[in-house]
């Protein structure tokens, strides 16, 4: 019987841990949830360079792009976050 609810709980957490990667990435996405992803990160690190490895990350990174956006400077410009927006849509969850 315990063993039947340990498997039980097991996939549970498994389909919990897989609908986290369900929703899509977007630009109103926390930068972290999408660098917890590999895809999106390979998306961020191409489209934004610099953006994972800035000195500043870990004080941003639970802000969304567009929240970052008016504090970049104009690092972050409205075609380099469609482009990223649109690589984001583009990764299969």
């Amino acid at each position: 019987m315990k063993k039947i609810i340990a498997a039980g709980l097991a996939v549970a957490s498994l389909a919990f841990a897989t609908a986290a990667f369900a929703e899509p990435l977007t630009l109103d996405t926390p930068i972290e949830k999408i660098v917890a992803n590999p895809d999106g990160k390979k998306v961020l690190d191409a489209d934004l360079p610099g953006l994972t490895t800035h000195p500043a990350y870990d004080q941003f990174k639970g802000m969304s792009l567009k929240d970052v956006q008016p504090m970049s400077q104009g690092a972050l410009t409205d075609e380099a976050l469609k482009k990223t927006a649109d690589d984001l849509a583009k990764i299969k969850s």
